[in-house]
Protein backbone atom coordinates (compact mmCIF):
# COMPACT_ATOMS: atom_id res chain seq x y z
CA UNK A 1 0.00 0.00 0.00
CA UNK A 2 2.93 2.55 -1.07
CA UNK A 3 0.83 4.79 -2.98
CA UNK A 4 -2.35 5.03 -0.88
CA UNK A 5 -2.18 8.41 0.83
CA UNK A 6 -3.41 8.13 3.68
CA UNK A 7 -0.71 5.45 4.80
CA UNK A 8 1.66 7.56 3.49
CA UNK A 9 0.32 10.08 6.27
CA UNK A 10 0.81 7.33 8.61
CA UNK A 11 4.32 6.85 7.49
CA UNK A 12 5.40 10.56 8.05
CA UNK A 13 5.80 10.78 3.86
CA UNK A 14 3.05 13.36 3.75
CA UNK A 15 2.45 16.39 5.92
CA UNK A 16 -1.52 16.51 7.86
CA UNK A 17 -2.57 18.32 10.80
CA UNK A 18 -2.71 15.59 13.39
CA UNK A 19 -5.15 16.22 16.04
CA UNK A 20 -5.29 12.49 17.54
CA UNK A 21 -2.63 9.23 17.35
CA UNK A 22 -2.33 6.77 19.75
CA UNK A 23 -0.81 2.91 18.41
CA UNK A 24 -3.46 2.06 16.47
CA UNK A 25 -5.47 5.33 15.02
CA UNK A 26 -4.55 8.49 14.06
CA UNK A 27 -6.96 11.79 13.15
CA UNK A 28 -6.29 14.53 11.06
CA UNK A 29 -8.21 17.46 9.74
CA UNK A 30 -9.60 16.88 6.27
CA UNK A 31 -7.08 18.88 3.34
CA UNK A 32 -10.50 19.56 1.70
CA UNK A 33 -13.11 20.22 5.06
CA UNK A 34 -16.36 20.36 4.35
CA UNK A 35 -16.62 22.94 7.55
CA UNK A 36 -14.11 24.23 10.08
CA UNK A 37 -12.76 21.48 12.13
CA UNK A 38 -13.75 18.53 9.53
CA UNK A 39 -11.36 15.90 10.73
CA UNK A 40 -10.58 12.10 9.16
CA UNK A 41 -10.29 9.25 11.59
CA UNK A 42 -8.00 6.46 10.13
CA UNK A 43 -6.37 3.06 11.50
CA UNK A 44 -3.28 3.14 11.13
CA UNK A 45 -3.32 0.03 9.36
CA UNK A 46 -4.51 -0.22 5.67
CA UNK A 47 -8.03 -1.74 5.07
CA UNK A 48 -9.53 -0.88 2.11
CA UNK A 49 -13.06 0.50 3.81
CA UNK A 50 -15.19 -0.98 6.98
CA UNK A 51 -16.45 -3.76 4.98
CA UNK A 52 -12.86 -5.05 4.56
CA UNK A 53 -12.03 -3.75 8.20
CA UNK A 54 -12.33 -6.71 11.18
CA UNK A 55 -14.68 -5.20 13.82
CA UNK A 56 -12.05 -4.50 16.62
CA UNK A 57 -10.80 -1.75 14.08
CA UNK A 58 -14.03 -0.79 13.03
CA UNK A 59 -14.79 -0.29 17.03
CA UNK A 60 -11.50 1.75 17.73
CA UNK A 61 -11.79 3.93 14.73
CA UNK A 62 -15.49 4.61 15.52
CA UNK A 63 -14.82 4.81 19.51
CA UNK A 64 -11.84 7.66 18.68
CA UNK A 65 -14.38 9.27 16.36
CA UNK A 66 -16.77 9.66 19.24
CA UNK A 67 -14.17 11.58 20.87
CA UNK A 68 -13.16 13.78 17.81
CA UNK A 69 -16.86 14.59 17.78
CA UNK A 70 -16.98 15.67 21.62
CA UNK A 71 -14.07 17.98 20.88
CA UNK A 72 -15.28 19.39 18.18
CA UNK A 73 -18.19 20.43 19.86
CA UNK A 74 -16.33 21.82 22.92
CA UNK A 75 -13.28 23.55 21.86
CA UNK A 76 -14.82 24.77 18.41
CA UNK A 77 -18.64 25.40 19.40
CA UNK A 78 -19.81 23.28 16.84
CA UNK A 79 -23.64 22.70 17.55
CA UNK A 80 -23.50 18.83 16.30
CA UNK A 81 -21.21 17.19 14.28
CA UNK A 82 -21.77 13.90 11.17
CA UNK A 83 -20.02 11.39 11.66
CA UNK A 84 -19.76 9.22 8.12
CA UNK A 85 -17.40 6.42 5.74
CA UNK A 86 -18.34 5.56 2.61
CA UNK A 87 -17.87 2.30 1.10
CA UNK A 88 -16.90 2.08 -2.46
CA UNK A 89 -16.99 4.90 -5.16
CA UNK A 90 -20.61 4.33 -5.89
CA UNK A 91 -20.90 5.31 -1.93
CA UNK A 92 -18.30 8.42 -2.67
CA UNK A 93 -15.30 6.82 -1.25
CA UNK A 94 -12.52 8.87 -3.26
CA UNK A 95 -9.71 7.34 -0.54
CA UNK A 96 -9.82 3.79 -0.59
CA UNK A 97 -7.96 3.22 3.18
CA UNK A 98 -11.00 3.17 5.76
CA UNK A 99 -12.10 6.38 7.34
CA UNK A 100 -14.48 8.15 9.44
CA UNK A 101 -15.31 11.88 8.35
CA UNK A 102 -16.47 14.17 11.46
CA UNK A 103 -17.76 17.13 10.30
CA UNK A 104 -18.59 19.40 12.60
CA UNK A 105 -21.85 21.81 12.17
CA UNK A 106 -22.55 25.10 12.97
CA UNK A 107 -25.47 25.81 11.34
CA UNK A 108 -28.17 23.49 9.17
CA UNK A 109 -27.55 25.25 6.42
CA UNK A 110 -23.97 25.01 5.59
CA UNK A 111 -23.87 21.45 4.64
CA UNK A 112 -26.96 19.13 3.22
CA UNK A 113 -27.05 15.55 2.89
CA UNK A 114 -30.14 15.27 0.28
CA UNK A 115 -32.08 12.12 -1.01
CA UNK A 116 -35.52 11.63 -2.37
CA UNK A 117 -37.42 9.09 -0.19
CA UNK A 118 -39.22 6.58 -1.65
CA UNK A 119 -41.79 4.38 0.21
CA UNK A 120 -41.86 0.71 -0.28
CA UNK A 121 -44.53 -1.64 -0.68
CA UNK A 122 -45.80 -4.83 1.74
CA UNK A 123 -44.01 -7.02 -0.30
CA UNK A 124 -40.77 -5.27 -1.73
CA UNK A 125 -40.07 -4.68 2.04
CA UNK A 126 -40.42 -8.20 3.34
CA UNK A 127 -38.27 -9.12 0.32
CA UNK A 128 -35.48 -6.79 1.31
CA UNK A 129 -35.68 -7.94 5.37
CA UNK A 130 -35.56 -11.72 4.12
CA UNK A 131 -32.22 -10.84 2.03
CA UNK A 132 -30.59 -9.24 4.83
CA UNK A 133 -31.58 -11.55 7.65
CA UNK A 134 -30.44 -14.71 5.54
CA UNK A 135 -26.91 -12.48 4.68
CA UNK A 136 -25.93 -11.78 8.59
CA UNK A 137 -24.76 -15.40 9.15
Amino acid sequence: MSECVFCRIVRGELPSWKVYEDEEVMAFLDINPATPGHTLVIPKKHYRNILDAPDEVVAKVFKVAKKISEAVVNGLGAKGVNVITNAEEVAGQVVFHFHVHVVPRYSPDELRFEYTPKKYSEEEAEEIVKKIKSSLG
